[in-house]
């Protein structure tokens, strides 16, 4: 329990946001525990969203697959299939269209990715919030074990005294 008035007795200048909540939810008796996860997921825009669900399509094996099944038809189509191939050997126009997907899949990738790195963020936030609150309660129990020995130390000195005397009387 000290420590924890040491905490709220300090500068409230050198707390953080974090520790004041911690001291909040320890006072209130509340939980820190939240799913971040969910929360996360309540906030998201659209474009959020669908990059995410990009991202996650571009980097799966159904993407391979449908890719390699692309480029396959689109070369067998312009090399042997027709006559008068739209895109000849050396496939002028399939370099131009994986390059622009490339330029959109590669910010598309960085914007999932960037809010994936502020989602483990968050977390690592809320795990720290909670492993915080855990310790300080730690402690805190670990003193009332300790005031609670120690009174119970006391009180068998006592009993120890009385039995002492009454040894002493029935010598006599």
């Amino acid at each position: 329990m000290a420590q924890v008035h040491e905490l709220v007795h300090r500068d409230q200048t050198e707390l953080t946001r974090t520790e004041r909540d911690v001291l909040e939810a320890i006072g209130g008796r509340s939980l820190v525990s939240e799913n971040v996860d969910a929360s996360f997921e309540e906030k998201l825009s659209l474009g959020e969203l669908a990059a995410d669900r990009l991202s996650n399509f571009g980097g799966s094996w159904t993407f391979l697959g449908l890719f390699a099944l692309f480029l396959g038809i689109w070369v067998l189509t312009n090399a042997i299939a027709l006559t008068q191939a739209f895109d000849p050997y050396p496939f002028i126009l399939l370099n131009l269209v994986l390059s622009c997907l490339a330029a959109i899949q590669a910010p598309i990738i960085m914007m999932s990715q960037n809010r994936q790195e502020a989602k483990d963020r968050a977390r690592s936030e809320h795990d720290y919030e909670v492993n915080l609150k855990a310790e300080l309660e730690i402690r805190q129990l670990h003193e009332k074990l300790d005031n609670l020995l120690l009174h119970q130390w006391h009180r068998l000195m006592e009993l120890q005294e009385v039995q002492a005397e009454l040894i002493e009387d029935l010598k006599e």
